[in-house]
């Protein structure tokens, strides 16, 4: 599920990849090229689902998750809240968006050539990706790992961030919003 929230807001990257690829002297090697960039990229993501399970499993043997798979305690899921609201305006979540923001930059500054230097920029791309999301991945646990408007709500932020002009103002918005909700919840469990 985690690669597949992601890919939306890595289309960008992945289509100009396979544009530059097909245009360079790589042309005929366009899609072998491609498809191990898309793979190393999914391998991040895939490694960070299996991560997340752990803790999902932890969470259940714990009994603080819901039979809807959502954070039954509201300190917890305040706590993650806040988390990801601070997480938005930290240097290092600056830098992994400004990587994902700006697809030609990156391959520009990143290129490597044939089917492992594109595998390895796949496997780098994929890790600033997971740089910029991750914490609001963690999120997941908090509306219910398996509710679909939470995690449309969650892609849709993503998106909004990574691929549209608005991504800045987003970004600062998103990070208020989530810190305050992050307050609150805290404070309505603990009264």
């Amino acid at each position: 599920m985690m690669p597949a929230m992601m890919l939306p807001s890595a289309a960008p990257m992945f289509l100009l990849f396979a544009a530059v690829c097909r245009k360079g002297r790589a042309g005929s090697d366009a899609l072998r090229r491609t498809g191990a960039f898309g793979v190393a990229y999914v391998c991040i993501w895939a490694a960070f689902a299996v991560v997340a399970t752990g803790v999902q499993w932890g969470l259940e043997r714990l009994m603080l998750l819901s039979p809807g798979m959502a954070l039954g305690s509201g300190t917890i899921a305040g706590l993650l809240f806040a988390a990801a609201g601070i997480y938005q305006v930290l240097p290092l979540k600056r830098a992994c968006l400004r990587h994902c923001r700006s697809p030609m930059e990156s391959l520009a500054s990143h290129w490597r050539p044939g089917t492992a230097g594109a595998f390895r920029m796949g496997f780098q791309h994929g890790a600033f990706c997971l740089g910029c999301c991750w914490v609001l991945m963690g999120l997941l646990f908090v509306g219910g790992l398996m509710n679909l408007l939470w995690i449309a709500g969650l892609a849709l932020m993503v998106f909004v961030e990574k691929a549209t002009p608005a991504g800045p103002l987003a970004g600062r918005v998103i990070a208020v919003g989530l810190t305050v909700w992050g307050v609150a919840q805290i404070v309505a469990a603990w009264t």
